[in-house]
């Protein structure tokens, strides 16, 4: 594939965060979270002795396998997701590529009791911002489409505001950079607005961000499951790691928990099956 899919979709990212800034200003989407309800805890959710945790993805189509579901209707896959057994939910908010809407966080979160993660390319601290105004619980941020300075400051605005950070990488390169991040929350004093107040007893010297392992290459949407073989070795067993794309039978999850991974992201699996839930028992053996 010769295009550069990631390049492409992060470009258009860019015009929608502009449109998105004219409909919703910076100044008064920081006003908005200040008296929101605690977010809940996603990296927390994922740690689970001796299990394999899953964190089901609700999509409607995707650059690589185009329309996923006909039926789709987030509220209901969600309903099926905690009923099957899930652990987390990650939602696609991107328009173009996966037919995501930011607004299907809510109705998401409104439906089950699950922490949400917002999925999508985030560029700036508006939309960290934004994803806690309409209801994530967690990010993800792709260490391939920004800096150490870049995710530092998104990590530490998301942390400031309750929400975990799930950071994705893909190469050994980008997996180097991100363990070398060591952030500190943010010092007390100036705070960003909204900003939830951390009591003296609970500091902590460092931010835990979750490590997502992605065998998808985005820029040429290729698939090779041995990214994580790769990886996983290099990565501090006290840190919680996700495998995400490719995963698509129960022997595949049960390499991953062998492995010692904490969880999974399955989307495309379980968006193409008749029977969601049964689909997840299956692949998950539960």
């Amino acid at each position: 594939m010769s295009k550069d899919v990631l390049k492409e979709i992060v470009l258009k990212k860019k015009e929608k965060i502009l449109i998105a800034k004219q409909q919703l200003p910076e100044e008064l989407l920081t006003v908005k979270v200040k008296d929101l309800a605690p977010a809940r805890a996603f990296i927390a959710a994922l740690n689970k002795p001796r299990q394999i945790t899953l964190i089901a993805e609700i999509k409607k189509q995707s650059p690589s396998a185009g329309l996923l579901r006909e039926d789709f209707n987030p509220v209901e896959i969600a309903k099926a997701y905690q009923e099957a057994g899930a652990h987390a939910v990650s939602v696609l908010t991107e328009e173009d590529n996966f037919s995501g809407d930011i607004n299907y966080i809510n109705q998401v979160k409104a439906a089950v009791n699950l922490p949400i993660l917002r999925k999508d390319f985030i560029l700036q601290p508006y939309q960290i911002y934004e994803s806690r105004y309409f209801g994530a619980d967690a990010v993800l941020l792709i260490a391939d489409i920004l800096t150490k300075e870049q995710l530092t400051q998104l990590i530490q605005l998301a942390d400031s505001l309750g929400l975990d950070s799930l950071v994705e990488v893909h190469t050994e390169k980008e997996l180097k950079k991100i363990l070398s991040l060591k952030i500190a929350p943010l010092a007390a004093g100036p705070e960003p607005e909204g900003a939830i107040k951390k009591s003296k007893d609970k500091e902590k010297k460092f931010i835990d961000f979750a490590i997502g392992i992605n065998n998808r290459d985005l820029h040429t949407l290729e698939v090779d499951p041995k990214i994580t073989e790769k990886l996983y070795i290099l990565i501090p067993k006290e840190r919680t790691v996700v495998v995400e794309s490719g995963l698509k039978s129960s022997q595949d999850v049960l390499f991953l928990k062998i492995l010692g991974v904490n969880a999974v992201l399955i989307g495309s699996a379980f968006m193409q099956a008749p029977d969601i839930i049964a689909k997840v028992h299956e692949m998950m053996g539960w």
